[in-house]
């Protein structure tokens, strides 16, 4: 073993743990992965930064771009419209149906934002026609994970397999090279998750934050002096007929009055405590009438200069958006009032409202004894801030601060946009599964299609782009090239070949898939498919076998991380969201993952 093959080792080992333990955000463990091989001389400057113009790389960056405009156009949400209809189906019908259209989709579209949308679409199923959340959404995250193993542009996982085998003079792979296996193991897995969906928790009973709304947000509105609500009963305004509002706190002259009755008549500089969701929260920004927060004309006021004219001021407030951010442990807003963040206004950031982190002290009680400018921040704590929109990316740079979505006031669905959008979506799949064109070129065709046709606007996009993952790309690409120039990944292969030599095809391609499995289920998915790969066509090479089983067994096994939330995008999500425990991927991720690691090897191995 060399110098530079224990060096490349080490920096490798390192990565590992830093991905495994979280210590930093993914982007920046890439960017130190650069640095490392850049400074350590391991790569060329240019192979450094090889990853950045890596075909992989640019085809994430444009797949993602189509599924933005997919959902900006309303094809999703079409999609969505259409699935809350299936909820009269019982639970062992529903389950797999929801699962075999969400791998399906993820098939074509990129599986994180199908799994987000399938997310919103079983909330709102489960508030309405009180559908279980808990038997739903792991089982949509792993049917996102098997559907996306279909096709070639299912999953980054996959486009990275196939970019670094052909680097090192594999064939590449067509559309459909592998979906035959791919749609063998989405059945199974159905199947599996079907009859092992019984060990899911069930939906809580005791729900008091559901009974009192607390995934609301909580705001206040001032009733300006020339409303149109002044000396009306508050059963006669929308404040009143709009169910999703619930007036919590009136008060008057520095009179409160709690829980104000229908007949309560209104008057100027009244000030309202309220919890209404975010959609509503948006309407009642742009009634006339009324402020959502005290401070709310000054804060305008400040983002206009003062020599400009009307017309100017009124448009630079049309250019304000509103933003959801998650507060996290560390965060230096954890301790703050609403008062105090809006007297040191953050990122050019105005915080309006907060929704307070799932917890069944908050009761709507207690939240009506303090004023809403008193209610202190605490980790899990949802804060809703008003941002001009050419601003908002400087909420990324925050520290503990994850920006959860952006809410733009959207004019009704254009219906050519929307079916222009579909339609691009089909000619990039058509010319790519036909292989006329390259899914690198297809998917920028798609992109420049959505441009030309004004279906969609790259500023808008630019902040709402997923750029770890972009980063984590970049970063890893060189670590392989690395791997490949230190002979690190020949060393491995030698050390593997010892092993395996004498040993039948079948368990080759099972340890290469039991390991590529493991790995991914505690470092990305991507950054074990960019790692494994080289090692397994060296393999094959030393043993003089066909590279395509061996490359498969990567992408399949780098795939399926279901063990552990830790190893997929979609697994961490579902994990985040406070309704399963870490025993319920083990125990019914961890089957799955034992049974389609058999059936891959068993079917693999026929390819020899």
């Amino acid at each position: 073993m060399t110098p530079e093959i224990i060096l490349v080792f080490s920096i490798l080992l390192i990565t590992i743990i830093l991905f495994a333990f979280e210590v930093f955000s993914v982007d920046k463990i890439a960017m130190l992965v650069i640095a490392s091989l850049a400074l350590t001389g391991l790569v060329k400057p240019e192979e450094a930064i090889s990853g950045f113009s890596n075909t992989a790389t640019i085809t994430v960056l444009s797949l993602m771009i189509i599924a933005l405009a997919l959902e900006d156009n309303g094809v999703i949400a079409s999609l969505a419209r259409f699935l809350k209809n299936l909820h009269i189906l019982p639970l062992f019908l529903l389950l797999p149906i929801f699962m075999f259209i969400t791998g399906g989709i993820s098939a074509f579209i990129n599986t994180t934002a199908v799994v987000i949308v399938f997310i919103k679409i079983i909330s709102e199923l489960a508030k309405r026609f009180n559908v279980s959340q808990s038997k739903l959404l792991l089982p949509i995250s792993f049917a996102g994970i098997l559907g996306g193993s279909c096709t070639l542009m299912g999953t980054s996982t996959n486009l990275i397999v196939n970019s670094v085998a052909r680097d090192l003079g594999a064939e590449r792979f067509s559309f459909f090279e592998f979906s035959f296996f791919g749609l063998i193991f989405l059945i199974v897995g159905i199947i599996i998750v079907t009859i092992t969906s019984r060990w899911l928790p069930n939906d809580s009973k005791e729900n008091l934050q559901d009974a009192y709304d607390l995934e609301n947000y909580v705001t206040t509105v001032v009733i300006n002096k020339d409303s149109n609500l002044i000396d009306k009963n508050i059963e006669d305004t929308f404040l009143y007929k709009n169910p999703e509002i619930s007036i919590l706190k009136l008060t008057r002259r520095k009179q409160i009055t709690n829980a104000p009755g229908r007949y309560i008549t209104l008057k100027a500089n009244d000030k309202l405590l309220l919890m209404c969701d975010l959609e509503t929260l948006a309407q009642l920004n742009e009634a006339e009438g009324v402020s959502v927060h005290k401070t709310q004309e000054n804060h305008k006021k400040k983002m206009a200069d003062e020599n400009e004219e009307e017309s100017e001021t009124k448009k630079k407030q049309d250019d304000l958006g509103f933003v959801e951010l998650l507060i996290l442990p560390g965060s230096i807003l954890i301790g703050k009032t609403l008062k105090q963040l809006r007297k040191q206004t953050f990122q050019s950031a105005l915080p309006i409202a907060i929704k307070k982190r799932r917890n069944i002290r908050n009761t709507k009680e207690r939240l009506v004894r303090k004023n809403i400018e008193q209610i202190t921040i605490k980790p899990g704590d949802r804060l809703l801030v008003e941002i001009p929109r050419n601003q908002i990316s400087q909420l990324y740079e925050m520290e503990n601060v994850a920006v959860l979505r952006e809410h733009k006031t959207k004019p009704a669905v254009n219906i050519r946009k929307k079916s222009l959008s579909f339609a691009i979506l089909l000619l990039v799949v058509g010319l790519a599964a036909s292989g006329i064109l390259s899914i690198l070129v297809s998917a920028i065709t798609g992109v420049c299609l959505l441009l030309l046709t004004r279906c969609l606007d790259l500023n808008d996009v630019y902040h709402r782009i997923n750029w770890q993952v972009i980063f984590l790309l970049a970063g890893m690409i060189p670590l392989g090239i690395a791997m490949n120039n230190t002979g690190a990944d020949t060393w491995i292969s030698d050390q593997l070949l010892n092993v395996l030599s004498g040993q039948s095809n079948l368990i080759v391609i099972g340890l290469i898939f039991l390991i590529t499995m493991l790995m991914s289920s505690v470092v990305s998915n991507n950054a074990t498919a960019i790692i494994m790969t080289p090692i397994a066509i060296a393999v094959a090479v030393g043993l003089d076998l066909s590279m395509k089983p061996f490359i498969l067994s990567v992408l399949f096994g780098a795939n399926f991380s279901f063990f552990t939330p830790m190893g997929y995008q979609t697994n961490t999500l579902i994990y985040g969201m406070g309704i399963y425990k870490f025993k319920h991927f083990f125990i019914i991720g961890g089957i799955l993952s034992i049974i389609l690691w058999v059936l891959g090897t068993f079917m693999l191995s026929t390819l020899f």
